[in-house]
């Protein structure tokens, strides 16, 4: 994988970029929705492709490797001809999930012993079979397993969590070294920040990764609980450290302001389940505002979803139609709010691109920033 930066914006450390990988480019900065088990969810591949052009998506270590399992993954050639897509992916190592989702856990200095969330199945995650699962779902980019402490942890949790992290990383890369990819292209290991909402200990974080020399870092353990001025601390704190010529992903964030703050503060890389998980739920984000579409003022209202026009839905379809398929528990509602919320991220991002390039992101940014939290 190979980054270069294109270019600064004036009076902000936002900066757009270009990731290169063996599945193709991705200009940066980029969100990338979450296909947790192979999937986005409610979302044809073809929408992805071809309507709102996502250049990656997210896979989970967790997931995939309870179902469909690896071994069913290693003899088909890994994720991207399991699921039929030939563009990037990026694979968390599912360390998040093992401390969230899974019954029974218990973090031991070998590793995580846990119960599956499916059928109550023992496993175990070590640093090093974390990166052999993951060389066999096949992701361009790999993430380290490491310990994400609550937003709420104390000092001490955290002090040692990250300890425990730190470790699990140098095992991390080690076995990533001397082990190759499995299907004839490269693959990549990002190491991941934590330090909960200590500065001293995201300091420490960021320097010790800082030295790992990777292709790439990611900023772990935010949007948990912390307030946001908290988490665009730590995101300062870091980016002091983190070398300006590697991408910088800040994981599992978040709403549309949040990513606009993140990229003024210098960061690349984004996911975040919320555009389909809330418009699952009828929440739409706009370049307006905020609608909840099953509310009674949309029931006459013919006009389209979104002036910004960011996906065929928004020219296809008025938002009398779009409250009708909710408030009648129709399913196309929830993938045509689903296709919209994504294909306005990823809207989102490309203006912030453009207007990098063009030298007025900060004014494009203060202005967007106080439409997106509007309640339409």
């Amino acid at each position: 994988m190979k980054f270069s930066v294109s270019k600064k914006a004036q009076n902000s450390d936002a900066r757009s970029g270009l990731i290169t990988t063996d599945h193709g480019d991705i200009s940066t900065p980029i969100f990338m929705p979450v296909g947790t088990v192979g999937s986005v969810k409610g979302v044809f591949h073809r929408d992805l492709e071809h309507e709102i052009n996502a250049k990656i998506i997210l896979g989970n270590t967790y997931h995939l490797y309870l179902r469909p399992g690896v071994e069913i993954l290693k003899e088909i050639g890994g994720l991207h001809k399991f699921i039929s897509w030939n563009r990037p992916i990026l694979t968390d190592s599912g360390g998040y999930q093992v401390f969230s989702l899974a019954n029974n856990r218990k973090l031991t200095p070998e590793g995580a012993h846990f119960r599956s969330h499916i059928d109550g199945s023992k496993h175990f995650f070590s640093p090093e079979n974390v990166m052999d699962i993951q060389r066999v779902i096949g992701a361009d980019i790999m993430m380290a397993f490491d310990e994400c402490p609550p937003g709420d942890a104390s000092y001490e949790y955290a002090k040692n969590s990250l300890d425990l992290t730190e470790n699990w990383l140098s095992r991390c890369i080690a076995r990533f070294d001397e082990t190759e990819p499995l299907y004839g292209y490269s693959q990549t290991l990002f190491p991941i920040i934590q330090g909960c909402v200590y500065p001293d200990l995201r300091r420490r974080a960021a320097e010790f990764i800082a030295k790992t020399n990777r292709e790439g870092y990611a900023i772990g353990g935010l949007s948990v609980g912390e307030p946001a001025e908290v988490m665009y601390e730590m995101i300062e704190v870091v980016n002091e450290i983190l070398p300006a010529e590697k991408p910088r992903y800040l994981m599992g964030v978040g709403t549309p302001e949040n990513i606009l703050e993140a990229i003024d503060r210098g960061i690349d890389m984004f996911d975040c389940v919320m555009p389909t998980r809330n418009g699952r739920n009828g929440m739409l984000f706009t370049s307006e505002g905020i609608i909840n579409i099953r509310n009674k003022k949309w029931s006459t209202d013919y006009s389209a979803i979104d002036t910004s026009g960011t996906t065929f839905v928004d020219k296809q379809y008025n938002k009398a139609y779009l409250r009708h398929l909710f408030v009648s528990n129709e399913m196309l509602g929830a993938q045509i709010a689903s296709l919209h919320n994504l294909g306005f991220y990823l809207w989102l991002v490309n203006e912030a691109r453009t207007n990098i390039e063009n030298g007025t992101f900060k004014i494009w940014k203060e202005s967007m920033v106080k439409k997106l939290s509007v309640r339409l």
